[in-house]
């Protein structure tokens, strides 16, 4: 891809989410798409909401189970950006029009009261910068038709990022073992997953150690303040109007969304 395939690419994409109409892969499109293309792709989807007033307010983790690494064939996470528009309140009503196939996910959530910038950044150094931890609904919604990715079309995507929502309080993370953090995903007062901390990279901070360090290696940090998502905790739930979900994390608290 040239940088003039980037940009078109980024403004398509940043069309299909405006429009709620799904694309090609763009690994069909462009096979030879690399995955450091994917990251400017997906830098250049979101410029336009930026233009448009919406602020970065943090990052989301990806693909951080071995079983989602299997599938797209990759051997690290990705990342995408989370934006001012996408944040909702604990309870709140997300509206389904608009977008095209979402899926839930149950997540720790990570605010920080200091920065991180790697390389070199260990768990205890997230856990030192973290100010408290929340739980999280994360929804994805993927603006590739029929959710068929590699590992360049949701980076392209922004990590498939649609929305989130955090969750009824804060706890220090040092007061919890979050690699054994319990969580219990209800959907319309059904059980219909279960996960545990260790989901993700096997400890929560451990993504966002991964996140700090590959930053760092551009010379970008996490910032005071932002929102770290740092990954599902178990596998996707789908989701249409009437949905009402709710997440339990033993020891942090709970979050709830529904869908209308």
């Amino acid at each position: 891809m040239n940088l003039n395939d980037i940009q078109r690419a980024g403004q398509q994409l940043h069309q299909a989410l405006a429009c709620g109409q799904a694309l090609a892969p763009l690994t069909e499109t462009h096979p030879d798409i690399t995955l450091e293309q994917a990251y400017q792709v997906q830098l250049a989807m979101i410029q336009p909401r930026l233009d448009a007033g919406e602020r970065v307010l943090g990052k989301k983790i990806g693909v951080t189970s071995q079983v989602v690494m299997n599938m797209l064939g990759v051997d690290q996470p990705d990342f995408g950006h989370l934006l001012s528009d996408m944040l909702h309140a604990d309870g709140a009503a997300i509206a389904i029009d608009g977008l095209i196939a979402p899926k839930a996910e149950g997540e720790i959530a990570f605010v920080l009261k200091e920065s991180l910038q790697g390389p070199g950044v260990t768990v205890a150094d997230v856990l030192r910068a973290t100010a408290y931890v929340m739980p999280c609904f994360e929804i994805v919604d993927s603006r590739i038709r029929d959710w068929k990715i590699r590992i360049q079309d949701t980076v392209a995507d922004n990590a498939s990022a649609a929305a989130f929502v955090l969750g009824d309080r804060g706890v220090d993370p040092r007061d919890v073992d979050l690699a054994c953090v319990g969580m219990t995903l209800e959907k319309n007062g059904e059980i219909v997953a279960t996960g545990a901390g260790a989901a993700a990279l096997g400890h929560p901070a451990n993504a966002v150690a991964w996140l700090a360090n590959t930053l760092g290696r551009l010379g970008i940090a996490l910032n005071k303040g932002e929102v770290i998502l740092s990954g599902s905790l178990a596998a996707m739930v789908p989701v249409q109007a009437g949905d009402q979900l709710r997440i339990s994390l033993g020891g942090i608290g709970s979050a709830a969304v529904r869908f209308v």
